[in-house]
């Protein structure tokens, strides 16, 4: 560096006053939830409080057999508290910045230090390869060319002159510069990215909503229904408050469906296991359900549609061939393997024979020039560069139609011109000089990009591409793709800059029927999904630079490139980790299954919350003994509900999501529940209230009906199925039939005449329940007709 460039550093004592100001580029690490606040989420819930009382005052007042039950509260527990630390290991490795270390100027000197010790003012050399570290201004470029996209979208280098800005998180791709700090610290717009990003925030599942509505219900309701258990049991049992704490804990253990809560974070658990040997990171366990229920998909054109990088798509000679030594000072010209346009020309090249080339004087490419050239000993000059500066508006019509025909086609272009007349010495183009050669760049498409977006339009969901290039370019590569706008027609296609403020109405509607979405901010991207998810919309968004981190972190589901930033990854619900677009087709596979399986075993588990809300509050007003005890609830759900939903939970299911998930589940499970325990009360009353007979009676007439309700859940009854039913229909009855089984669960063998009371309530239950199951599948036809 000259002495005038040293003169711009800061001086020690400079650099001391500002960090005694605090102006420095530290950002203290913070952690974007605590273990503590992880643990206090899962462990202190209204769910666990019920159970753990429960718990307590069983074993307290009864025997320890009552309150198996209790094992559920602590797998879910556990199952919740492993999912959330995984998702606080990412959040706090967000890391925008990656370069460690930053050289300087100071005192006059140029020193190498930690990028956190920068200060205000702070004259930070730029390298080929270098992080920016800090928001600041060139002061010196030569060459300078900055890659923001992974900041803007924007997937072409920046050159920068003296006094522009540069960007924290852009990487240097060419040239070398000197930069002063402006914005350092938490004031820098990656660190300002990366604080956003870092706030916590929970998926949204369907299921879950639905299993919490429940939950507040029997909330609301447990105190009534417990002091009314309490009264009763105590008034049925002579005062025995033993046996009345045991009995009014059975009622309530009943009411909450704690297998339905187990069973979906499984499910989670399972599905993320399967996509993660796919090569999908699943961040968030309810995230696998969300895309099942997406209408429409935002994808960012970068990094998704394309690889990020170009390819050659084609070179055009201007007498259709091009003469082997034009070919070989091309090949010779594009021969620096570490610029990403020279590679692709390469490999564009590979296909012809190159004939060796011997060189000449050389002019290096200078993004400020836009062309680099080499002068042959045989007095020729070759140039290769931009188009707009090598080609004169009236020479050479058909390379002129070319670039103009590639421009609008959204691809990029480079010519190869020769002249007689040498470089001059202030590096001024000879005037006379004649196109020889059109070079089309194209942009790297992956070719899994077609077939998956034809895979979401034949399932209804509505796709956007939304990008920081020019509209034009994106919306070739959308048409390339192909996307298409209403009826078939081409995609609408916008310049972002053109539209009106965010968050607005006059938004929303401008927004409305467009398909492609170019020259996007990153604040815009965030109010398009806003815009999206304020008209009903379920919003996922995919992304793989920083510029797309809000949108993400807003979306109902964030998909973030494995080979994306580091922000972007932490931020999204479900990472790509090979960056492969076509796995998503596989986790609306696995969504679809989630939320069909666990419909279909819903019902099972709220029958069960029905007919314990039922019989809680009949035996309260007639001041009847409660008819089971807790382990028998526990010998009916192992039965006719845990074991046999665990099974068609997992089984493949391809059903397409329909909205509605808890009225349909409630519209099977309400009135089965209730036949079920007025039938189980009803062979309870009539073989002997009080009376272990009785509690058997009850016990095994809801196992009957149970089994029945099973058989309409599982339908289709292929071959498996039909084998689980027989299974678990044997398993009841061989464990009423061994004595020390029966013994566990407090059961006895009915005699012949018990057992003709049993078999009539639980046929009259199961035909019950037959005939309200097809009367809402009625009600359901008749609905979506």
């Amino acid at each position: 560096m000259t002495s005038s460039q040293e003169a711009i550093g800061l001086t020690q004592a400079e650099v001391d006053a500002a960090h005694q100001a605090g102006q420095t580029n530290y950002v203290p690490r913070t952690t974007s939830r605590s273990i503590s606040e992880i643990f206090r989420a899962n462990v202190f819930t209204v769910f666990n409080a019920i159970l753990t009382a429960a718990v307590i005052a069983v074993l307290v007042a009864g025997d320890p057999r009552d309150a198996v039950f209790g094992l559920v509260m602590v797998i879910n527990a556990v199952i919740g508290i492993l999912s959330e630390l995984r998702s606080k290991r990412t959040l706090d490795s967000v890391a925008v910045l990656e370069s460690p270390q930053s050289t300087v100027w100071r005192d006059g000197k140029e020193q190498t230090i930690d990028s956190t010790d920068l200060v205000i003012g702070d004259a930070v050399s730029l390298a080929l390869g270098d992080q920016v570290p800090a928001d600041g201004k060139i002061v010196r470029s030569a060459g300078l060319e900055i890659d923001e996209s992974i900041l803007t979208g924007e997937s072409r280098p920046v050159h920068k002159s003296v006094d522009d800005k540069a960007m924290s998180g852009s990487a240097v791709v060419a040239g070398s510069g000197v930069m002063i700090t402006e914005k350092v610290g938490k004031d820098s717009w990656a660190q300002q990215i990366t604080a956003e990003a870092k706030k916590f925030s929970l998926a949204t599942s369907e299921i879950q909503q639905a299993i919490n509505s429940v939950l507040k219900v029997i909330t609301i309701a447990l105190p009534f229904v417990v002091g009314l258990l309490m009264w009763s049991q105590l008034r049925a049992e002579g005062g025995s408050p033993r046996v009345a704490i045991v009995l009014a804990v059975a009622g309530v253990v009943g009411m909450i469906p704690q297998g339905l809560v187990l069973l979906t974070s499984m499910n989670f658990g399972l599905a993320a296991a399967t996509l993660a040997r796919r090569g999908v990171l699943v961040q968030e366990l309810p995230a696998v359900e969300i895309l099942a229920r997406v209408d429409e998909l935002c994808l960012d054109k970068t990094g998704t549609i394309t690889t990020g990088g170009i390819r050659g798509k084609e070179v055009i000679w201007d007498d259709k061939n091009g003469d082997s030594e034009g070919v070989g000072v091309l090949a010779y010209l594009t021969r620096d393997r570490a610029n990403a346009t020279a590679v692709a020309v390469q490999d564009l090249l590979g296909k012809l024979h190159v004939q060796p080339f011997e060189g000449g004087t050389e002019i290096p490419f200078s993004s400020s020039r836009k062309w680099s050239a080499i002068q042959t000993s045989a007095g020729k000059t070759w140039i290769l560069g931009a188009p707009e500066i090598l080609l004169s508006d009236n020479a050479a019509p058909w390379a002129s139609d070319i670039v103009a025909q590639s421009s609008r086609a959204g691809n990029r272009t480079l010519c190869l011109s020769i002249s007689d007349s040498p470089i001059s010495q202030d590096m001024e183009l000879p005037q006379e000089r004649t196109p020889r050669a059109i070079i089309v760049l194209e942009e790297d498409i992956r070719s899994d990009a077609h077939a998956t977006l034809d895979y979401f339009k034949d399932q209804g969901v509505h796709v956007r591409i939304i990008s920081g290039d020019a509209p034009a370019t994106v919306g070739t590569i959308a048409k390339n793709v192909g996307l298409r706008g209403p009826d078939g027609a081409d995609p609408v296609i916008v310049d972002a800059r053109t539209l009106p403020p965010i968050e607005t109405p006059e938004f929303d509607a401008a927004i409305e029927q467009v398909q492609v979405f170019g020259r996007v901010t990153p604040e815009q991207k965030k109010g398009l999904v806003l815009s999206m998810q304020r008209a009903g919309h379920t919003v996922a968004m995919t992304g793989d630079g920083v510029n797309d981190a809000l949108a993400l972190k807003t979306a109902d589901l964030g998909i973030a490139m494995g080979n994306g930033a580091p922000a972007t990854k932490a931020v999204s619900r479900l990472v790509l980790m090979n960056s492969q677009f076509s796995v998503l087709p596989g986790v609306v596979a696995e969504g679809r299954r989630i939320i069909a399986n666990m419909e279909r075993v819903s019902a099972l588990f709220l029958s069960k919350t029905t007919y314990a809300m039922l019989l809680a509050v009949v035996v309260s007003i007639f001041a009847w003994t409660y008819p089971f005890l807790p382990r028998h609830l526990t010998y009916i759900g192992w039965f006719t509900i845990g074991t046999p939903a665990f099974f068609l939970a997992l089984a493949p299911n391809s059903q397409r999501y329909r909205p509605g998930f808890l009225r349909r589940t409630l519209s099977v499970a309400i009135p089965s529940g209730i036949i079920m325990g007025l039938a189980a009360l009803g062979a309870y009353l009539v073989v002997g209230p009080s009376d272990k007979a009785g509690q058997s009676a009850a016990t095994l007439t809801m196992i009957i009906a149970a089994l029945w309700l099973l058989t309409l859940t599982a339908r289709p009854l292929v071959p498996w199925r039909i084998a689980l039913i027989v299974i678990m229909v044997l398993g009841a009855i061989v464990g009423v039939l061994i004595e020390p089984i029966r013994s566990f669960f407090a059961l006895e063998w009915p005699n012949s005449q018990q057992w003709i009371t049993i078999v009539c309530f639980a046929l009259v239950a199961c035909a019950l329940i037959e005939v309200s199951f097809r009367l809402t599948q009625r009600w359901r036809d008749n609905n979506v007709a």
